[in-house]
């Protein structure tokens, strides 16, 4: 099983992009992160003729979650199960099959110390909740997404430019790690030890062109599934090009013959 995800930064803009990749890659799932667009105007026809169904939590000009997928994605869950009052659409969850699929886009917190980051870390301790509340760390589940955190300084290019910030201040390290101890692992690392892979370039001041990046978004898996992973890796060559999103896509693939 291939596993993809991948922040877009508005589907509208990005659409012909996707497709083309989904057309090369073919992963068996897709996360989809910040759609910017409801559920309406989600592109479902275009993903269908490419064989995937489409499910889709969107919201108006901001943030939006997806999940394409070869089958039907069962249990469907619609928001954190203590977001009652969170108008902000930013997790989706179905089951595969065996395999409990997430896609997550963590809220990027703007500055340390304003309301926003504030609700970036409430947002990560709801996470650990929903998923102390609905899962087993032996489960076969996929946390996947844009979690707006470079968790260690290998996924840094420039330190001193973004330890102060809100993708590397330690709150806000200390708070993806704690996702990690309830029973996660970062399939990148199994797979790769060594700094220099980033997931995100600024689009301002030539980021992409300084190579001024970060490694912000990842596919975390339960020590199940981790230790039927193959290979993980990131797509940098789909920050090129005309039209890019300032993410680009990270993959896992896993051997799920014997399950």
């Amino acid at each position: 099983m291939k596993i993809a995800s991948w922040n877009v930064n508005s589907i509208k803009v990005r659409l012909p992009r996707v497709l083309k990749w989904l057309k090369k890659e073919a992963p068996d799932l897709l996360c989809l992160q910040e759609l910017k667009g409801v559920e309406e105007k989600f592109p479902y026809s275009e993903f269908q003729a490419l064989g995937y169904h489409a499910l889709v939590l969107g919201q108006k000009t901001y943030n939006g979650v997806a999940i394409l997928s070869r089958i039907p994605g069962e249990e469907q869950v619609f928001g954190l199960s203590q977001s009652e009052n969170d108008p902000q659409a930013r997790f989706l969850a179905a089951r595969y099959d065996k395999v409990h699929v997430i896609s997550a886009y963590v809220p990027n917190g703007s500055e340390v110390g304003s309301d926003k980051y504030a609700y970036k870390l409430d947002w990560y301790q709801r996470l650990v909740k929903h998923l102390e509340a609905h899962y087993h760390k032996d489960d076969l589940l996929l946390l996947c997404g844009d979690f707006n955190v470079a968790p260690d300084n290998l996924d840094v290019r420039n330190l001193e430019t973004w330890q102060d910030s809100v993708l590397c201040h330690q709150d806000a390290r200390d708070a993806f790690t704690k996702v990690l101890d309830w029973g996660l692992i970062d399939t990148f690392r199994q797979s790769e030890f060594e700094g220099g892979f980033y997931s995100w370039w600024d689009y301002r001041r030539l980021g992409f062109q300084r190579n001024d990046g970060l490694r912000i978004d990842f596919v975390l898996a339960t020590k199940p599934l981790a230790k039927r992973l193959k290979k993980a890796w990131i797509e940098r060559d789909e920050r090129k090009g005309e039209k890019p999103s300032d993410h680009v896509p990270v993959l896992a693939d896993f051997d799920l013959k014997t399950l």
